[in-house]
């Protein structure tokens, strides 16, 4: 992986567990906190080529979406 996609998976485990502290929810496993960011950091890549866009404000999106289910 390179250097911007791990920055950006980076950022998505800081995301998430803002979101988590936030919802007042314990954090997750590092391992599993990291798997479900890779998942999300591919998933606003997939959305930016389909639709255009920025693959941050995407991702913000994405994960304000995952953690209110």
């Amino acid at each position: 992986m390179g250097f911007l996609k791990n920055q950006q998976v980076n950022v998505a485990i800081r995301l998430l567990a803002w979101q988590y502290a936030r919802n007042r929810q314990p954090l997750p496993a590092r391992v599993l906190l990291e798997r479900h960011a890779r998942q999300l950091v591919d998933d606003a890549h997939r959305i930016a080529r389909e639709r255009g866009g920025n693959v941050l404000a995407i991702l913000k999106q994405m994960v304000a979406q995952a953690r209110r289910k």
